[in-house]
């Protein structure tokens, strides 16, 4: 298995698979109440440049349950606010630290570091990828829905770092997905025709959102506007108002369809309060499971035997 975890297209689908089964294993012992220790006497740097509850907290509560130690750094509290080459922070931290979860703006920022790095390397994103992120969703779609191959997943909204991580789950994994997005904000063209040439289902990209969502049986949604694009915030309020998931368009969706959104939620943009709170709606089991995905990644990446002490 590849040691750093950039995007999910470095991984085959048996590997992805390995890391899901893994974390549905840790987390049915987590409620039969054993402990896990496999890591240790290990500790994790927490790397990031954009601020963060689920993910910071999930990975620090995910390390913490596994054995190990954390250390949090933002960029204003390490050198990478002050210009140090990311070679040097990447060969110097890995003397330190047994792995490097890195949330930020550039791809190129994780691979260099993990081009350098003699640790695991782990996106917890970047403006391209969100790859920890989707592998929990699948986790979330699989235990309510069951195999997502069997499923009319459904991508609304913008063509962001969770869409293109999507795509490549499904060229991996083998499901068909279908986007709905503005035109003009779609998916990153590469990652669509890579992801295209690699899967074995359709991946359908649409600009109108009641033909994608009809008979859906899953439907993610995110918000418009992602760090970084708070300036277009309301232009894109306006552009993407009819992609809004509400009731209306929820209707033309399978009867037991479920909502996924990976927070935080904007109630009354791209979703309303009536369907995040709603019986459909899983987004707090999505998070919890974000907790549960993060220790198999470190499980594997770092070297715990993950069995229970």
């Amino acid at each position: 298995m590849n040691n750093h975890l950039l995007a999910l297209k470095d991984f085959s689908k048996q590997q992805l698979q390995s890391l899901i089964v893994r974390a549905m294993r840790l987390k049915n012992e987590s409620r039969e109440g054993r402990q896990h220790r496999q890591l240790a006497g290990q500790t994790l740097c927490l790397l990031f440049d954009k601020p963060s509850t689920r993910t910071r907290v999930s990975f620090e509560a995910a390390m913490y349950g596994l054995g190990g130690q954390v250390i949090f750094m933002s960029s204003r509290e390490s050198q990478l606010g002050r210009g140090e080459p990311l070679s040097d922070t990447a060969r110097v931290l890995a003397r330190y630290v047994n792995g490097i979860v890195v949330r930020t703006y550039g791809q190129d920022v994780v691979e260099e570091l993990a081009r350098y790095s003699d640790v695991p390397v782990i996106n917890a994103l970047t403006d391209l990828y969100h790859p920890c992120q989707i592998l929990s969703d699948i986790m979330t779609v699989i235990e309510q829905k069951g195999a997502p191959e069997n499923l009319k997943i459904v991508w609304l909204g913008d063509g962001n770092n969770m869409a293109n991580s999507w795509i490549e789950a499904a060229s991996i994994l083998g499901f068909p997905l279908t986007l709905a997005c503005p035109e003009g904000y779609g998916p990153d063209e590469r990652v669509l025709t890579e992801s295209l040439a690699r899967a074995s289902q359709p991946i359908t990209l649409l600009h109108d959102p009641v033909a994608a969502v009809k008979d859906a049986d899953v439907i993610n949604v995110d918000v418009w506007a992602s760090m970084g694009q708070e300036d277009e915030q309301e232009k894109r309020v306006r552009i993407f108002q009819p992609f809004q998931l509400n009731s209306e368009l929820l209707a033309h969706a399978a009867p037991d369809a479920v909502v996924l959104h990976c927070l935080p939620a904007h109630r009354g943009e791209e979703i309303t309060g009536e369907v995040l709170e709603g019986n459909q709606c899983v987004a707090f089991d999505q998070a919890e499971n974000k907790m549960h995905i993060h220790k198999a990644i470190l499980d594997t990446l770092l070297g715990g035997s993950c069995d229970p002490a």
